[in-house]
């Protein structure tokens, strides 16, 4: 994915009401920035970390930049959570997911399960349906270990059982972790942080729900997927 227009460069002041970071760029100015990031943002969000800004002239638009990248251990990570889905959906498409190649039909937002909406739903002649959910990860506490989740999320746990529910019918179901950082070689549960996103991990794996981690490569230009990391059960700080 690449980002369209160069991005800005800046210092993090704050980040606050989850949505909103103030910046301040080269020359002095400080800007309100979107942070298209729900989550707790542990480790990527302490004043004084520079940070990349994408900007945007749409008049519709009362925010003119949207915080995209900081640098932090010695590397870039990507913290907007709507990334990876445009990752995953341009890596489907070009077959980068050997795991998930073979299907001849793509459609992102499908509804299912309970209130939801699967990411992607792939289908081909001769096969089961496929279904997808994909999920950001951008934690890292121990070096080289990728974490999820950073925050309690009961709607993670409900995707987790509604995939569940697809494999019972006879469909596949897929977790994707994508991870928007280069500094990790595997991936586990942040059980301390919610241990009933576990709990719902290990109900939708007992059930055949298969889990897939890849980590990006990402600069200031673009972001896109690199390679397939393994995945730990939990991490060990349980």
């Amino acid at each position: 994915m690449k980002f369209g227009c160069s991005l800005v460069p800046g210092i993090l002041v704050r980040r606050y009401k989850r949505f909103l970071a103030d910046v301040e760029l080269a020359n002095g100015m400080i800007v309100t920035a979107h942070c298209a990031n729900p989550g707790a943002m542990l480790g990527l969000n302490m004043p004084g970390l520079k940070v990349w800004l994408q900007p945007n002239d749409d008049p519709r638009r009362k925010l003119k930049f949207t915080w995209r990248l900081v640098e932090v251990d010695g590397g870039v990570v990507g913290i907007d959570t709507s990334v990876p889905n445009k990752v995953i959906a341009s890596a489907l498409s070009h077959g980068e997911i050997p795991e998930l190649t073979g299907y001849d039909t793509i459609r992102p937002e499908q509804k299912y399960g309970h209130r939801s909406r699967v990411d992607f739903l792939l289908s081909g002649p001769d096969r089961a349906d496929c279904y997808v959910e994909v999920k950001n990860c951008h934690l890292m506490r121990q070096p080289g270990l990728a974490e999820f989740p950073d925050s309690v999320t009961a709607r993670g746990a409900r995707h987790l059982d509604d995939l569940a529910a697809e494999v019972e019918k006879g469909h596949r179901a897929v977790m994707v972790f994508c991870i928007q950082r280069t500094d990790c070689e595997e991936l586990a549960l942040a059980e301390d942080i919610d241990p009933a996103y576990v709990d719902a991990y290990d109900r939708a794996t007992a059930k055949g729900v298969e889990v897939l981690a890849y980590r990006c490569t990402l600069d200031t230009t673009r972001i896109r997927l690199e390679r397939a990391i393994s995945v730990k059960h939990v991490s060990a700080r349980t």
